[in-house]
């Protein structure tokens, strides 16, 4: 039998097994991590925070890992398209009301209050304007504006209460007494 000869592995000299593979996950030494980097950026990405994630993606386009850079580039495109505000021009009541409830499904509340009440002095009479304005008033916290609204919502169209009775969004409110009272005439307290 012959004698086991030693693997070449072992005949690597102690300074290449210590050293750091090229594109090792910190970087190198003195430079961000391109990895942390690109990772924070996809949580800031994914909560719609994208001028924070822009720069944690500016970030990881530095680093020597090529994959990393490519997607951080793509993600910096989105981030950008993203933060252009495209120009809206609303000239109807209609037009605020449209896009005022679409701020409300994006929980823009603050802008779709502003643009509610500009659809508001446009067509006072529109009972779907006040309920829209009593929705985004509630979702921000002030009851009694929205308990106004929804009032005179009711009053322009009856069926708004049925509506409300519904709402996903008002039922927070529905067991507090003056949303209750006007959601549920039909109870009374003893």
């Amino acid at each position: 039998m012959s004698k086991p000869q030693a693997s070449k592995a072992n005949n690597v000299p102690d300074t290449a097994k210590s050293a750091p593979p090229a594109h090792s996950r910190d970087g190198g030494a003195g430079s961000p991590n391109q990895f942390t980097s690109f990772e924070a950026a996809m949580k800031l990405f994914h909560a719609r925070q994208f001028k924070e994630a822009r720069d944690l993606f500016m970030q990881a386009l530095r680093g020597p890992e090529r994959d990393v850079a490519n997607r951080a580039q793509l993600h910096l495109a989105m981030c950008d398209r993203r933060l252009q505000r495209a120009t809206v021009t609303l000239g109807s009541a209609e037009d605020y009301y449209n896009y005022g409830v679409a701020l409300i499904n994006s929980r823009n509340l603050l802008e779709a209050r502003a643009h509610l009440e500009k659809a508001l002095e446009l067509s006072p009479a529109a009972d779907h304007v006040h309920y829209a304005l009593a929705l985004a008033q509630a979702l921000a916290g002030d009851l009694a504006s929205a308990q106004q609204n929804l009032k005179r919502a009711i009053e322009l169209e009856p069926r708004n209460r049925l509506i409300a009775r519904q709402d996903a969004d008002f039922a927070p409110l529905a067991n507090q007494p003056p949303f209750d009272a006007l959601i549920y005439p039909e109870k009374k307290s003893w």
